[in-house]
């Protein structure tokens, strides 16, 4: 089943995302490589494709999962999460409907 896991950043948060971003980015290239990763970004905090030093205010990973719990459990391991980048993690079953 798919999920999504939406991360929300705590304030002033692009330095802690650019310390870790290798990392979290490898995660995501696991999922993808793996055939389970439907879609991956961050939310730019200015209303820019590159929002600089305004950096971002969170993530959206719409990936596929054996469970909720399997989910969670791999949110709870990012490195965003672990190195306080994130405030709040939020995950939750989704139904792709369209693009069929």
């Amino acid at each position: 089943m798919l999920y999504v896991i939406n991360g929300e950043d705590v304030s002033d948060s692009l330095a802690k995302r650019m310390t870790v971003r290798p990392e979290h980015l490898r995660r995501i290239h696991d999922l993808q490589d793996a055939g389970r990763l439907i879609l991956a970004g961050p939310y730019p905090a200015i209303d820019s494709q590159d929002p600089g030093p305004a950096g971002f205010s969170g993530s959206l990973i719409v990936a596929e999962f054996e469970s909720l719990e399997a989910a969670q459990a791999w949110a709870d391991a990012d490195p965003y999460v672990t190195a306080g980048v994130y405030r709040k993690v939020t995950v939750k079953p989704f139904k792709k409907v369209l693009p069929a």
